[in-house]
């Protein structure tokens, strides 16, 4: 794919071709938060954003070099994703299996995860994995620049270099959120071909799917639009729909999108936790949508069920929503929900462009 790019094809034209198209257009009622019906407009859904925590630093973000996650079965986890979604195995030493997310970026996965004791179940079945790490590269890099402009807004970056050509700082968002900035881009990550092995078999027949595109990722926090204003002045992320309780934000128009949701700091009450107690802050990535090419919705259905896999049904309508957008069939955004088998919910995805 990147080959093809770099021949003068656009990403938007090589995406269509496979049969996805690029995101452009705002999730609209995406989502499904709170602010829909009658509830629109109220002081309950103020809209008003947050000023920016400080002064932008004119970034943009490039790529998303990686995603990192802890998981209780690695090797269960690794081959779930292998099968299902055609990532590849790039290399495995036992504790950390490194995968390529198609042509999207990559994950990290590690073993060790301990749920706590009251970790909550994931669409039926308890979860046993937290994504705890996005890594984003940033357009313009210099190494001794980026790291003292983090530490002009007081954001203590801690150095994670790897060789000679990739240089990279952690800091914390509002939450304490680990966020991962490089200088990561196309053409410098994932050059040669990802030849891993894993120990145990494939979970079930591979589908042959290729992921295309991360469509959006859903970060729950606990002050929604004070996240959003960090990020937008960080890494230059664009905020594009804010309905009171959640804001669909653009990472970058051919990188997808961020679905960042949680309390409205600017409603009635605040942030003021329940009963009194104190604000306990936190951030989640409760789950992840990939599009994958030539998705049509009753095949994919089938294929999941044919794996013995659940597979709930989303095309992100609301009340509010044209009739259209009820019917995965005709609807703008559609999807499925499935599990994986430290009971992630994953998200398998296709989204019509304009």
């Amino acid at each position: 794919m990147e080959e093809l790019i770099g021949k003068g094809m656009t990403r938007r034209r090589l995406l269509q071709a496979l049969g996805v198209a690029a995101i452009t257009a705002p999730m609209g009622g995406f989502g499904q938060g709170r602010c829909f019906g009658d509830k629109k407009g109220t002081p309950e859904c103020n809209t008003t954003p947050f000023k920016p925590p400080f002064e932008s630093t004119g970034w943009k973000t490039v790529a998303l070099d990686h995603f990192s996650a802890q998981v209780e079965d690695l090797e269960k986890e690794a081959a779930f994703y292998n099968a299902l979604m055609g990532w590849k195995i790039r290399s495995n030493d036992g504790e950390k299996i490194v995968m390529d997310i198609g042509t999207v970026g990559g994950l990290v996965l590690r073993g060790g995860y301990k749920a706590p004791a009251n970790a909550a179940a994931g669409r039926g079945a308890p979860v046993r994995t937290v994504w705890d790490n996005f890594c984003w590269g940033i357009a313009p890099w210099d190494t001794k620049k980026v790291e003292a402009d983090l530490k002009k807004r007081g954001l203590n970056p801690i150095a994670d270099h790897d060789g000679k050509d990739f240089f990279s700082f952690h800091v914390k968002d509002p939450d304490g959120f680990d966020l991962q900035i490089s200088n990561a881009n196309k053409t410098n990550r994932r050059k040669t071909p990802a030849t891993g092995k894993l120990n145990t078999p494939a979970p079930f027949e591979s589908t042959g799917w290729q992921s295309v595109f991360l469509d959006h990722i859903s970060f729950r926090v606990t002050s929604y639009k004070e996240t959003v204003a960090f990020y937008q002045a960080l890494l230059g992320w664009e905020p594009t729909g804010d309905e009171g309780s959640q804001n669909d934000t653009t990472i970058a128009s051919d990188l997808g999108r961020i679905l960042i949701r949680g309390g409205n700091a600017n409603a009635p009450g605040g942030l003021t936790p329940p009963n009194g107690g104190p604000l306990v802050r936190r951030a989640q990535m409760d789950h992840v949508a990939f599009d994958i090419a030539k998705f049509d919705p009753d095949k994919v259905k089938a294929e999941l069920l044919k794996r013995g896999l659940t597979a709930q049904e989303d095309t992100g309508a609301t009340t509010d929503s044209p009739p259209a957008e009820h019917d995965i069939h005709t609807s703008t955004h559609k999807s499925y929900h499935t599990t994986t088998p430290n009971g992630y919910n994953l998200q398998i995805s296709y989204r019509a462009g304009v």
